[in-house]
């Protein structure tokens, strides 16, 4: 693999494996089990449907494990070999933005095993009643959330070299990189707003959504259909 067309298309197919378990992982699980002010009846649900739940938390560690592939290469070559002749430094800042947020992804997976932990409760009967456990259920589901937008900084911050040289490469559109770039900033204010003034988290989340799936969504599709002009792919001097 040792052209821009080729290293494209593997972008693109990590790219869209990366995004297919989100969706499920971080929306419909939550929709699903969390009660908005209810710990019982949120714990019951995880007590009633506890593969589900799992099958949710290992959906979120696929995704960040393919999203390691994605920034650092896969069978050969990936978004850092694509981009790395067009500036070398910026396509190492991408990569390491894209790192940072793995960590920070598996770790945030640990508040929804407690949260399953306590909701069956059975490992340490007699130490607290039900709904002491119910409401640390629910207390760490709500941290899962928390997690959520500690890891979204990066989703959005690595945006912001990968917009760039996706704008300068020559052989991908430069209104692809254009769009990326809102992307990245909706992101990061999506999280900054609901740490700082939540009441309008809601209506920032929707907008960044907005801008994610144009920015993301149209590189994920212009990548797996039309690649990249071809052309051989150069290390930088």
């Amino acid at each position: 693999m040792n052209s821009t067309k080729e290293a494209a298309r593997t972008a693109g197919v990590l790219y869209f494996l990366s995004s297919l378990p989100a969706p499920f992982s971080l929306l419909y699980i939550p929709s699903v089990f969390m009660v908005m002010g209810d710990a019982t009846a949120t714990a019951n649900k995880i007590r009633t449907s506890p593969l589900l739940f799992r099958v949710g938390i290992v959906a979120e560690l696929i995704s960040a494990t393919t999203f390691i592939f994605m920034g650092s290469g896969f069978i050969g070559l990936a978004f850092y070999h694509l981009l790395k002749g067009v500036n070398k430094k910026h396509a190492l800042l991408m990569l390491t933005l894209v790192l940072i947020s793995v960590p920070i992804s598996f770790l945030n997976e640990l508040n929804r095993v407690a949260a399953l932990m306590l909701s069956n409760g059975a490992h340490i009967a007699g130490a607290l009643d039900q709904p002491q456990l119910d409401a640390l259920a629910m207390a760490f589901f709500h941290l899962h959330g928390s997690g959520l937008l500690l890891a979204q900084i990066f989703w959005g911050l690595w945006l912001f070299p990968f917009g760039v040289l996706v704008y300068r490469s020559g052989f991908l559109p430069r209104i692809l990189g254009v769009l990326l770039i809102p992307a990245g900033f909706g992101y990061v204010a999506a999280s900054l707003t609901s740490l700082l003034l939540p009441a309008y988290g809601d209506i920032v989340f929707h907008i960044a959504g907005m801008l994610g799936g144009l920015g993301e969504g149209s590189t994920m599709l212009w990548l797996l259909i039309k690649g990249a002009k071809d052309q051989p792919l150069e290390d930088p001097a």
